[in-house]
């Protein structure tokens, strides 16, 4: 019974109504492959989803072109290889 009164209630958290933002996190994209991987594999997989980054939404693909490894052995490994190239900090909008 209780189950059915949370459902009514509605969304937990609110949605803002702000600009949206272009690309996938790093971490979502992350998420869909499984661990180890080969960059040949990611890149076939993936390479062309558009990840956010603070400079503006970039493939997949050119951020790894930029990237020395060729295997990564988890999730971890390959979103910090990613960050160093990338970048952290805040993402742009669209306009």
């Amino acid at each position: 019974m209780a189950d059915d009164e949370a459902e009514d209630e509605g969304p937990a958290v609110e949605l803002g109504e702000g600009k949206p933002v272009e690309g996938a996190p790093i971490a979502r994209v992350a998420s869909r492959l499984t661990w180890p991987q080969e960059k040949s594999s990611i890149l076939r997989k993936e390479g062309d989803a558009v990840i956010r980054t603070p400079s503006g939404p970039q493939t997949l693909s050119d951020v790894l072109d930029r990237v020395d490894e060729t295997y990564f052995d988890s999730r971890q490994t390959f979103v910090t290889s990613v960050h160093d190239v990338i970048g952290t900090g805040p993402v742009r909008t669209s306009e």
